[in-house]
């Protein structure tokens, strides 16, 4: 059975980042989604996003989208099955909302990892060092999103799991123990 490894949570909780480790790690291909926001310092076009004009982005044949801060964000059935063909499970960056897309979507197919933070003030900071400017920043952690992300609670059951992404070795315990069980 093709699994998808879904990564949620608020902005600034290290999905990406988590996402890279399991690729690097564990060769799991990344499912890049679209999105009309404009590129962060370092970002890639096809790498990170693809990048989309609103009009651009209304053609796109999509799995899911949300608006989020502003921006709309969405994933095409395209890039999942793209990730598919390069092996049986894949990952991919989601808000919330998206993730429970993609639960309703695929069933059992889905692991959803939920990363979570101590607090707000590490959420400002690592929105910061990652290079989002002051004005975006304040939306996005003042959005009805971002709100909803926060307090976003798991299921009783089902492929649904916790991370509180506080310290990177904790972390990465935590995943190895994830996907040790996925194998």
């Amino acid at each position: 059975m093709k699994q998808l490894i879904v990564l949620t949570g608020a902005a600034g909780t290290g999905k990406t980042t988590v996402q890279d480790y399991l690729t690097e790690t564990y060769g799991i291909p990344a499912i890049v989604t679209h999105t009309t926001r404009l590129p962060r310092r370092g970002e890639q076009a096809g790498r990170d996003y693809y990048f989309e004009t609103p009009a651009s982005f209304a053609k796109l044949h999509l799995l899911e989208q949300v608006h989020y801060a502003g921006h709309q964000y969405g994933s095409s059935y395209e890039e999942l099955q793209r990730a598919w063909q390069k092996g049986s499970i894949c990952s991919i960056v989601l808000d919330t909302a998206g993730a429970q897309t993609y639960v309703k979507a695929l069933g059992r197919q889905v692991i959803v990892l939920v990363l979570q933070l101590s607090s707000r003030t590490v959420q400002q900071h690592r929105m910061q060092v990652r290079g989002d400017q002051l004005v975006a920043i304040q939306n996005r952690l003042d959005s009805p999103e971002n709100q909803r992300d926060w307090n976003f609670s798991l299921p009783p059951s089902g492929n649904f799991y916790q991370i509180t992404n506080q310290d990177w070795k904790t972390t990465v315990k935590r995943l190895d123990e994830i996907m040790e069980k996925l194998s």
